[in-house]
């Protein structure tokens, strides 16, 4: 697809892991950055998302929410890029499982310790993600055995995951443990990371 690329977003919100995907897939495209209230209320961007919240992408004819749907998107439409692996590859399917790992169990267990919720004992077959110690667990093995989800291949699964990472663990919803810290230190000096980091800093401090 030629169409042109619009990110609604908001830089104090989880659409800058949808401004550092696209930083990495390098195609032009156009922010559009709403107020939270009113503007992200109104009938026009519930059209687009009748939630109210960003990010958001329209792709030409095509829109698309949740950052990690956006990631996911976005390698596929612009495979010269390389973020995700070929279909058919055997790391189609690691790659699909943490990246959604993140965006269910890790996203989840980071919001409710951020809320001041924890599962109770006994009910961890209730929540989704067991208890935030096993989310942290399993992350730690994962991120103990190479440099990427992927092993060494970067990827959309580590821009959501290490977004989640890196904020957990600067807000302190996630422990800073040094397999945590390894990687998003790898992730973070990136290029496409650094790009979108100035240009959502400069947003956010920017009056009004």
């Amino acid at each position: 697809m030629s169409d042109e690329l619009i990110l609604y977003t908001n830089p104090q919100s989880r659409g800058r892991i949808a401004r550092w995907m696209l930083e990495e897939v390098g195609q032009p495209y156009q922010a559009e950055v709403l107020a939270f209230g009113e503007a992200m209320k109104a009938p026009a961007y519930l059209a687009i998302n009748p939630l109210g919240k960003v990010p958001a992408l329209r792709h030409g004819d095509m829109v698309v929410t949740e950052a990690a749907a956006i990631c996911a998107y976005l390698a596929d439409a612009f495979p010269a890029a390389g973020l995700a692996p070929p279909s058919g590859s055997r790391l189609r399917g690691p790659y699909y499982r943490w990246l959604f790992f993140a965006a269910g169990p890790v996203e989840a267990a980071a919001t409710n310790k951020a809320l001041g919720f924890t599962v109770p004992p006994g009910r961890e077959r209730t929540a989704g993600y067991g208890s935030l110690a096993d989310v942290l667990d399993a992350l730690e093995r994962l991120l103990s055995q190479g440099d990427y989800v992927v092993g060494e291949r970067f990827t959309a699964a580590d821009v959501y995951l290490g977004a989640q990472i890196g904020w957990g663990m600067m807000f302190g919803t996630l422990e800073k443990r040094p397999a945590f810290e390894a990687y998003w230190q790898r992730l973070s000096t990136r290029p496409a990371a650094l790009r979108a980091q100035a240009l959502d800093d400069a947003l956010a401090a920017a009056p009004g």
